[in-house]
Order: structure tokens, then C-alpha cells, then sequence
């Protein structure tokens, strides 16, 4: 699934091209994926996008709705979450078209903007200005803008920290590859409570997860099986990965092999020599008492 670095590599391609750009035309192709298809019909054909950000795993497209019969003019956010195999791309509208393409936005430059996504695990939704704040407010920090005492105030809780990573209202925008090698560096088992980590650990791991996600981000992401960038180019950070996806093969580090186990229902990868487990927690699953 696209992550924070994914997602930004996305956005910069976008930004670069999108702003000033008016939508001339719309075409849907399955919509099951979109929050009322028929709002998207009608806002956005004429609308110029003014803005494109990024809210965690979500790509955000300010819109300057054209005049209407009516008279007004609204601002719109067109907010696209990629899911697990979600493409959002630029092309020429001549380029081949790839399989399980659900919408179109025509350009004023002759251009199109692509969204293709094979399972239609992502979302699409047309959501106002004014509801925007309430809607962010639902999401937890970002990782990169964080300060180190809201960090560490996150992370004051008895949940395991791969949960609190992954929890998108702790901090918005993490994922399984980056949590994985964040706590690698820091060298933190994924079954440690928050609560627990020493402020030596915390100071450890915030600066980790600082330095994976900026190193992500200047690679373009990670393409491990469906992941390209806005003009449909892969990654590169998956050649760095420390962890994720490494079962069975030797750490960097210390060349213990690397170990997978889940936790909060997502594989997990860490070094069982480097990132120590948690003392005092037994490893034998309970006996269930009938009656």
C-alpha cells in the first residue's frame, strides 16, 4: 500500500504540472470506489486546480469551481487515497491505456489525468473548504512536522508501537514498510509499548523515523509491486529497505537473520538480535477454559 513517501513523490510530480490547469472533461469508468460520482460530474468539468497537497496517505486537489447558472463560486478539495493499488497519472491522451482505469480528467493542455487502481481499494471524494479542517482533524500528526514533545506524548500509551504506527489517528501517513525499517534503525522490537520506551529510545526513534521518510522521499518511494510516481516511473527505496520483506535474510547490522511475526494483524520485520522483545511478556499462547 502507498505510504507517506509514496504519496509525496505523487504529489511533487502533480504539483508540478496541475496548478493553473483547468479540467475541461470528466469520464467515469466503475465508481464504486467514489463518494457520490454524480457531485464529481458536476463540480469539477470547468474547475481550475489551484493547489495539490498531501494529508497523510491522501492526495488533495483544491478546485475553483467555474461560475455557475447561479452566480457562485466555491472552492472544492477532490481527495484521492490510492488504497493498495491505486495510479494517479499524467499523460497524453493517445497513450495506452492501462487496464482497470476508472476516471479521467481532461486538461486544458491536452492532457490527461489518469486514475487506475486494480482492486478499487481507494477512495475518492469532493469535499468542501469549509468541511476540510473537520475532516483533517480525524487524522494524527504528520510524521515530518511533528514536534518531539508531541511524539513522545503519542506514544505515551500501553499499545504496542507497530499498532501506534499504524494507527492513522496517532500519526498519519505510516505504513507497514516504514515502520518496519524505523524501528530497525532505532533498533525497537515492534511488540515494545509505547509507554515504555526510555526517553533515550524515544529521542532514537523519532530522529529514525525523521531520517526514513526523508531518505524515502528524495529516492521517490519504494516499488515493490504496484507503486509509480505521476509520470508512471517506479521507485527506488525498496533497494534500501533493512527489514520489510527481508525473512530469512541476514541483518545489515548484525547478520542474525531477520524474522517476521504479526502484530496488530500486519507483518511485521525486525532483527532478533538487534531489536530485542519486550522482557516479561510470555510467548505461549493461552489455554481457552471451556465453561
Amino acid at each position: 500500500m502507498p505510504e507517506l513517501p509514496e504519496v509525496e513523490t505523487v504529489v511533487r510530480g502533480l504539483r508540478a504540472v496541475l496548478p493553473g490547469r483547468t479540467i475541461t472533461g470528466l469520464r467515469l469508468g466503475k465508481t464504486d470506489f467514489i463518494a457520490d460520482p454524480p457531485r464529481l460530474e458536476a463540480a469539477l468539468p470547468g474547475a481550475t486546480i489551484q493547489e495539490v497537497r498531501r494529508f497523510g496517505k491522501f492526495i488533495g486537489l483544491r478546485l475553483a469551481a467555474s461560475h455557475r447558472a447561479n452566480g457562485n463560486r466555491s472552492a472544492n478539495w477532490l481527495l484521492v487515497h490510492l488504497g493498495m493499488t491505486g495510479q494517479f497519472i499524467v499523460c497524453r491522451p493517445d497513450s495506452p491505456l492501462r487496464p482497470h482505469t476508472h476516471v479521467w480528467l481532461a486538461l486544458d493542455d491536452a492532457r490527461e489525468l489518469r486514475y487506475t487502481d486494480i482492486r478499487r481499494f481507494g477512495k475518492m471524494r469532493l469535499v468542501d473548504a469549509v468541511e476540510l479542517p473537520s475532516f483533517l482533524a480525524r487524522l494524527g500528526s504528520e510524521p515530518l512536522e511533528v514536534p518531539f514533545e508531541d511524539f513522545c506524548t503519542a506514544l505515551a500509551r500501553r499499545a504496542m508501537i507497530k499498532a501506534l504506527f499504524l494507527d492513522q489517528h496517532v500519526f498519519r501517513g505510516l505504513g507497514n514498510i516504514y515502520t518496519d525499517e524505523s524501528l530497525w534503525r532505532a533498533r525497537i522490537h515492534p511488540r515494545r509499548l509505547g509507554a515504555r520506551l526510555n526517553p533515550s529510545e524515544r529521542r532514537a526513534l523519532y530522529a529514525a523515523l525523521r531520517r526514513v521518510l526523508s531518505d524515502a522521499i528524495r529516492l521517490r518511494g519504494s516499488s515493490i509491486s504496484d507503486f509509480v510516481d505521476s509520470a508512471g516511473s517506479p521507485g527506488d527505496y525498496q533497494r534500501r529497505h533493512r527489514a520489510y520483506g527481508r525473512e530469512g535474510e541476514p541483518c545489515f547490522r548484525c547478520r542474525a537473520k531477520i524474522r517476521r511475526i504479526v502484530v496488530a494483524g500486519r507483518s511485521s520485520y525486525f532483527c532478533p538480535r538487534c531489536q530485542l522483545a519486550p522482557k516479561g511478556r510470555s510467548r505461549r499462547t493461552p489455554r481457552r477454559h471451556s465453561g
